[in-house]
């Protein structure tokens, strides 16, 4: 990579982080792409530049947040490994993830702005299902191969995951939690994982 490129790539850096301190300080609709310059260091003609309006620059934020979100899990379906070591692992991921403060401060950005704009979350609600979330990918690969019960994959997904968000994602985002530490990360995942299996293991 060029100097000029790299110059380029930490200015357009600059300008997100500025926006997601903006957005989360003052909300979408009163953060102007002035003050994004400002808090960002550069010209406005350079946000302009990189980003035609600030809806595109939100829908970077909303890029980003959700490619945390899909990212591929380090574990895919293996039918000679206990499902319990599997979900294990991915579900320790989720907490680490939601653990995260600069994933929580992108999913506290977008949900404040789409709170106030329905046509904004639909959009987000759009781009989200484009791509299915890993979970989703293996419970639908361990179903084919009979060891769980047949089951909307991505309503299982959403289920056991929302037990995690219960304690390490929802208290943290709208009042302001501490993360959870390691060993109450662990404890939850496996809570959910107990319910899981419970429910959907054959």
């Amino acid at each position: 990579m060029t100097a000029p490129q790299r110059l380029t790539d930490r200015k357009r850096e600059a300008i997100i982080q500025a926006a997601i301190s903006e957005f989360r300080s003052h909300g979408f609709e009163i953060t102007s792409m002035d003050k994004i310059a400002a808090t960002a260091g550069v010209s406005k003609r350079t946000v302009y530049n990189h980003f035609p309006s600030k809806e595109e620059l939100f829908a970077e934020i909303l890029n980003q947040l959700w490619a945390r979100i899909i990212a591929e899990p380090s574990v895919s379906y293996n039918r000679e490994q206990p499902l319990r070591e599997q979900l294990r692992q991915m579900l320790r991921e989720k907490m680490q993830m939601m653990a995260d403060e600069n994933f929580l401060t992108l999913a506290r950005v977008a949900i404040a702005a789409t709170i106030h704009s329905p046509e904004r979350a639909q959009n987000m609600i759009e781009r989200m299902g484009e791509r299915e979330e890993g979970l989703t990918v293996w419970i639908r690969a361990a179903q084919a191969d009979g060891r769980l019960q047949a089951v909307d994959p991505e309503f299982a997904a959403h289920q056991v995951q929302g037990l995690l968000k219960t304690f390490a994602f929802w208290p943290q985002v709208s009042m302001g939690r501490a993360v959870l530490d390691i060993e109450m990360q662990h404890s939850v995942a496996e809570s959910a994982l107990d319910m899981f299996l419970a429910r959907y293991q054959r």
